[in-house]
């Protein structure tokens, strides 16, 4: 049985997870074959999670799920940028000589 809580900011349910780092991620509680996100319970019950690669892809116990920052409406508003407002993030990035 999946424990979920409800989103601070949309209240939908999600899963907590502990990545392979010790932090946590919360992702959506139904498995999503579109998601990046391998998850399972370990033998404490806790939920686990990791992102699958090609040198380690997806167990047979591992069900992909959705990362919830990915499908959060209320997050996607909160991230786009208003009307006459540039990104720095671009330039942010570039490595100065």
């Amino acid at each position: 049985m999946k424990r979920t809580l409800p989103c601070r900011d949309c209240r939908r349910p999600i899963l907590w997870t502990i990545t392979e780092a010790g932090r946590r991620l919360a992702v959506d509680p139904d498995p999503d074959p579109a998601g990046n996100a391998a998850c399972w319970r370990d033998g404490t019950g806790a939920w686990r999670s990791r992102r699958p690669s090609a040198d380690l892809p997806l167990c047979g116990w591992e069900r992909l799920h959705m990362p919830h920052i990915a499908t959060c409406p209320d997050r996607i508003e909160q991230l786009a940028l208003p009307i006459g407002v540039a990104s720095l993030d671009a330039r942010r990035r570039k490595k100065r000589p």
